[in-house]
């Protein structure tokens, strides 16, 4: 049994997207989120365990939505919670690019890069080793309407950041996709997938992982 971590923020909790903020969010189902897709199209053999967190970040602590929120707190207990782990998905960076953070898409490649090292450098794998890391690139930032106040200046960042997690994956030797080369955000918020999206991704990220682990 291959075991997989999904590891992400509200794209992969599924989280739809949401015209305002009185909005109740209610999660997509188990087999629509792109995880659950990937779960699917995998089939036996395969372990696929969901840790998305709405709001969740790289590296950077939250002063409004909760120091929680730090990806990097809670990577390597997640992590050690489900070992041996073969493969971890890291899908994140889209919170990184609000405007509280005032973050560069450099520096936010750079916190996407250490939370795949300090996997790397893990013992959560098989046989005590380290598990294999996907770097994912965010979809890109669409047409933001609930949220444009929170993403000032953040489609700029958006666009460069593919470019620089892909130069970190190769440094580091992770397999690398772009989910912005298979899905876009819906137009309702700008930041969130549509189901069929969902399902677009679950099949690109399919198709890395069986790559990764064959």
């Amino acid at each position: 049994m291959k075991t997989i971590v999904c590891f992400g923020d509200s794209n992969t909790w599924g989280h739809p997207p949401i015209r305002d903020l009185s909005q109740v969010v209610l999660r997509y189902g188990i087999h629509e989120r792109w995880s659950g897709v990937m779960r699917d199209q995998l089939g036996d053999g395969y372990w696929v365990i969901e840790q998305g967190l709405s709001g969740r970040t790289t590296v950077f602590n939250d002063p409004v939505e909760g120091f929680h929120k730090n990806g990097r707190t809670h990577l390597l207990p997640c992590l050690e919670s489900a070992a041996p782990v073969d493969l971890v998905t890291i899908m994140l960076g889209t919170n990184d690019l609000k405007t509280r953070f005032a973050a560069p898409a450099f520096d936010i490649a750079w916190g996407m890069s250490q939370l795949a090292a300090s996997v790397l450098t893990s013992m959560f794998g098989p046989n005590g080793a380290a598990p294999k890391v996907l770097i994912i690139a965010p979809p890109k930032l669409g047409h933001l309407t609930t949220f444009a106040e929170l993403f000032i200046g953040g489609h700029a960042k958006s666009d460069l950041l593919p470019g620089h997690y892909k130069a970190h994956a190769d440094a580091l030797g992770c397999g690398f996709l772009n989910a912005a080369d298979h899905v876009n955000t819906s137009d309702i918020d700008g930041v969130h997938l549509e189901i069929s999206e969902h399902e677009k991704l679950g099949k690109a990220v399919t198709q890395k992982v069986k790559e990764m682990l064959s």
